[in-house]
Formats: structure tokens, sequence, C-alpha cells
């Protein structure tokens, strides 16, 4: 299975990702690329920039309703 078709199970099934989240459970190094790639082949990702608890910045993308 491709790194795409991992990230898109893991929004089916589990809603949401953050760059960290792709590094840890599959390995991706740059989630933002998986992401465009994903958006060219005609999916709707939503991008929320949030901070954690230390003001770290980071992404969470999640489908489209």
């Amino acid at each position: 299975m491709s790194q795409n078709d991992k990230i898109l199970t893991h929004l089916h099934d589990a809603g949401s990702i953050s760059g960290l989240e792709a590094w840890d459970l599959y390995r991706v190094r740059s989630l933002p690329r998986r992401i465009a790639d994903l958006r060219e082949r005609g999916i709707k990702i939503l991008s929320e920039k949030r901070k954690d608890r230390l003001g770290q910045r980071y992404v969470r993308y999640s489908m489209a309703q």
C-alpha cells in the first residue's frame, strides 16, 4: 500500500491526521506533499492550523464533508 493510500485510509477511519501521527504510524516524512497528492486526485481535504499545549504550531488534516 502506498503512503498516499495509507493516509487516505487513516483519514477515512480516524477522521484526521497530523504530521507527527503520520510519521509515528506510517513513517511519512512529508505529510503536506502526500496531502497535495491526494488533493490532485480530487479528494477534498481540509487543513486546520492548531497549537499544542506548549505553543508549538501544527496542521491537522481532515476529510471535507
